[in-house]
């Protein structure tokens, strides 16, 4: 997988770059996921997938927290209901779906990485992050990042 971040844009009206996630998006909470706007996704991608991922989790891998497949290469905007609109994958928590930041108390803040993937093909089924990362990292045209932090 080589390095691909020309156009491909994800941001969010909820949090800044680097910004800090609210309250009623942690899993302990309301577990609402974050909106995002999706911009400059190459005009051969079939499809995008959203994956959120916690490398500040005190475990070997980091900590998954939401998997998203089957987004048509043409939306330009992900709301709170993407799972009912999407194909959910797992989590870490052992769910299906977003699963909100909750972090160790007083473990720091953890930052919180939504990529947006824009794919050459059509991602099957629901796998995990590093199932989707290892299958699919070929398919990858475009991939960029926006960082929230959260911290309990």
């Amino acid at each position: 997988m080589g390095l691909n971040i020309q156009d491909l844009a994800i941001s969010s009206r909820e949090f800044l770059p680097g910004g800090v996630l609210e309250d009623r998006h942690a899993n302990d909470v309301d577990n609402e996921a974050p909106s995002f706007l999706i911009d400059g996704v190459p005009d051969d991608a079939v499809e995008l997938a959203i994956v959120c991922h916690d490398p500040d989790a005190p475990v070997p891998h980091g900590f998954t927290h939401w998997t998203l497949y089957g987004i048509p290469a043409d939306v330009t905007e992900i709301g709170p209901d993407a799972d009912a609109q999407y194909r959910p994958g797992p989590n870490d928590f052992g769910a299906t779906g977003y699963g909100g930041p909750q972090p160790p108390e007083g473990h720091g803040p953890h930052r919180y990485y939504f990529w947006v993937y824009a794919l050459s093909r059509e991602v099957e089924g629901a796998p995990d992050r590093l199932e989707f990362l290892e299958r699919y990292g070929d398919a990858i045209i475009e991939q960029n990042r926006v960082v929230g932090v959260y911290e309990r």
